[in-house]
């Protein structure tokens, strides 16, 4: 591996006295935010195809409702509270709040352009059309009436605003109309109409010149049409209907967010499952922290719901664009493969249909998958086998986000039915996933599954199945691990890494952490593996003073980091003095990033690189050069506070030597080649896209990982 900076050498000052010195780190916030500007600018590539652009465009807005739900909300409360505690780089919460809404609006002027100006015409010159309702046609029109009436109408309530009316609850993330309706009796009067989530946001439709008077309600049978139109302007071009001998004078289209983040008092809770069932539904009551309103929306609308919901003028974001563009995803439904990227094949561990036991494989060697270019599937057949297997007595498994459908989940259900012993560690706290987890917790509760629900005032983020089975020789784990959810979709979108083993000494440790995790156990230290809290940040951090060392008596001191977030303070100021000793440090770090790189005196020798692209980089991996005598862990923790410290994180070595050259060489290396898709974090916060040097040749790093798939076909992913 290249064991040269990436950071151009400058001449060395003194270093900084004070590592505790805010302006040494970079707000998490803020980085969050250029996190999610660099998702923008997929969006705005013309190297992406279309549809995929559109795509980025919605994944933008979906991650700004959950940042708003959850950090803005935080940060609105520590303000409300009256907390001026500091953040990492020095700055108070108002001072934060005033930052983010700064960098906010410069993004929508960016949306606007890339939305109108770019996104639609050439949605159009694809022949897909977004329509604004006055460009309906006289038939559409029609249809669109008849199908309002017969489908859309009985779902609507009109909630009336007056002295008889109090104001209307307004639920989270809905679209909603403010009418303006002219009574003969009262005079001006105001309602609320929410936009039901019960039909398409982008409802299709035909032709002018197909559209019939059977045509089917419901729109069923248009799959092929490329016409779209929004739901609100249906409802808006239609409410007279709502309001007999009442004449409507306007809509206008409003969004509130509120405040998702609730605490649970663990342990003054009698029944967790219930307690966190009635959080769920308390979300809908959370605080509003943002109102957004279409840019028509008169001065005495905006002053009416400004009032009501309480709000300071900061929360109010007004757009010339549309309101909930996450909605934009239902696009994705389109069959244009002209417009989306090519379809991916992941190489498969064996021959489609091949009867090899998984346990023989992995008991001859240790095997890696690379996913999404390596199949997810023998993850999932790796369950469904020890269901099945009649030497197999137990398995163990910890689950976080599992998804609908799960055909993990029915695997294990099918392996009690057949009378193992199976023990699941259902995370119910997994943000925005409880209610998804509580109906699984239930399903395998039903089937006499030992269901635990996670661990007193932490989450269970750790990845790993444990298969224990009778073998001639004696009693063998079976393991798998890795850095991502056991869920089946999610693979195909992610990066991540699966290890599979039986190790005997690993085994061990697991059966040791799910007695920790189960039961009463005080086990806090293991042969083998990293585990948090209590023991990721300290043994990371005692090898990184093992580098230094290295770099001050043999000056070939290197590390490796690959994670999502970086800004837990002392793994930051650990590679601080790492760098300052003149360790060669690359970190790989897809989200949000507290260190300040090539600062002269304090962080010339560390880069920082974020890839965003197809395929979400969510891989953790930590590796340490070691004066040749190497190790690599690869696991699911990240370096924050909360995963170090509030969390049960697992990291493990990847001791098999060929293994560990392959993950070198085949998956780190190509990492540090990549000068194209890749975004340079410079001192300031910002990030600069990389490009080649002269006589380069360019290397995108993911095009790169696919087109190495289409010459490997079927491999083993083996030592």
């Amino acid at each position: 591996m290249n064991k040269q900076s990436t950071i151009p050498q400058e001449t060395s000052q003194e270093p900084p006295a004070n590592l505790d010195d805010p302006k040494l780190y970079l707000n998490r916030e803020l980085s969050w935010l250029e996190f999610n500007t660099r998702v923008l600018e997929e969006a705005e590539d013309p190297n992406n195809p279309l549809l995929e652009r559109i795509k980025f465009l919605a994944i933008f807005f979906n991650n700004l409702d959950e940042f708003f739900m959850i950090r803005i909300s935080g940060l609105r409360e520590q303000l409300s509270s009256g907390v001026q505690e500091a953040s990492l780089d020095g700055t108070t919460p108002s001072e934060q709040l005033g930052k983010i809404r700064d960098v906010l609006l410069h993004s929508f002027e960016r949306i606007t352009q890339c939305w109108k100006k770019d996104l639609l015409p050439n949605l159009v010159e694809a022949g897909i059309h977004i329509l604004s309702y006055q460009n309906v046609k006289p038939k559409q029109r029609s249809l669109l009436r008849r199908y309002f009436r017969k489908e859309i109408f009985p779902a609507l309530t009109p909630l009336a605003f007056d002295p008889s009316h109090p104001f209307p609850h307004i639920s989270n993330l809905t679209l909603n109309l403010a009418v303006v309706a002219n009574d003969p009796e009262r005079g001006e009067c105001f309602a609320r109409i929410k936009v039901p989530a019960l039909f398409p946001r982008l409802v299709r439709i035909p032709d002018e010149q197909q559209v019939t008077e059977d045509q089917p309600l419901g729109l069923e049978n248009v799959q092929e049409a490329t016409n779209f139109v929004w739901l609100e302007d249906i409802i808006s071009a239609n409410v007279d209907l709502l309001f007999p001998g009442v004449r409507v004078q306007a809509s206008y289209y409003f969004r509130i967010t509120r405040d998702a983040d609730f605490e649970i008092e663990e342990d003054e809770a009698g029944d967790l499952l219930a307690a966190i069932e009635e959080q769920i539904d308390l979300r809908q009551y959370g605080s509003v922290v943002r109102l957004e309103l279409d840019q028509r929306t008169p001065d005495f609308i905006k002053d009416i719901l400004v009032r009501n919901l309480t709000l300071a003028p900061y929360q109010v974001y007004t757009y010339n664009f549309r309101l909930g563009l996450s909605n934009l995803m239902e696009l994705s439904s389109i069959e244009r493969s002209d417009l989306k990227y090519p379809p991916l094949h992941p190489a498969l561990l064996t021959e489609p249909g091949s009867k090899d036991s998984l346990f023989s494989l992995i008991k001859n060697e240790d095997i890696f998958l690379h996913h999404p270019y390596d199949s997810f599937s023998p993850v999932v057949d790796f369950i469904r086998q020890a269901a099945e297997d009649p030497n197999v007595l137990a398995i163990k498994q910890t689950l976080y986000r599992v998804g609908s459908n799960s055909p993990i989940v029915a695997a294990l259900m099918e392996a009690r039915q057949n009378g193992k012993q199976v023990a699941v560690l259902l995370e119910l706290k997994a943000r925005f996933d409880e209610e998804n987890n509580i109906e699984w917790a239930r399903k395998l509760e039903d089937e006499g599954v030992h269901v635990v629900y996670g661990v007193l005032g932490l989450k269970t983020h750790a990845k790993v199945c444990m298969v224990v089975r009778r073998e001639p020789e004696g009693i063998y784990r079976y393991l798998h691990l890795g850095t991502g959810n056991y869920n089946p979709t999610t693979s195909r979108i992610y990066t991540d890494f699966s290890f599979f083993t039986c190790d005997k000494v690993m085994g061990e440790d697991i059966t040791d952490l799910f007695n920790a995790l189960t039961g009463y156990s005080k086990k806090d230290s293991y042969a083998k593996l990293l585990v948090a809290p209590g023991g990721i940040r300290e043994q990371l951090i005692a090898r990184i003073n093992r580098e230094i060392d290295r770099q001050k008596e043999h000056g070939d001191g290197y590390i490796v980091f690959k994670m999502n977030s970086l800004v837990d303070k002392e793994c930051i100021q650990s590679l601080y003095r790492a760098s300052q000793a003149g360790v060669n440090i690359h970190l790989f770090i897809r989200g949000m990033c507290g260190i300040r790189p090539g600062v002269p005196g304090l962080s010339e020798t560390i880069s920082v690189t974020s890839h965003v692209g197809r395929f979400l980089e969510h891989s953790r991996c930590y590796y340490f050069q070691n004066g040749g005598e190497d190790e690599l862990f690869i696991g699911s923790a990240d370096l924050m506070t909360r995963n170090l410290d509030r969390r049960v994180e697992l990291l493990f070595p990847i001791e098999n030597a060929n293994l560990r050259k392959y993950l070198v060489e085949h998956v780190l290396k190509p990492y540090l080649k990549d000068n194209t898709q890749g975004r340079r974090l410079e001192s300031d916060g910002t990030y600069i896209r990389i490009t080649p040097s002269p006589n380069t040749s360019p290397f995108h790093l993911q095009d790169w990982f696919v087109s190495e798939l289409k010459k490997k076909g079927i491999k083993s992913q083996s030592a």
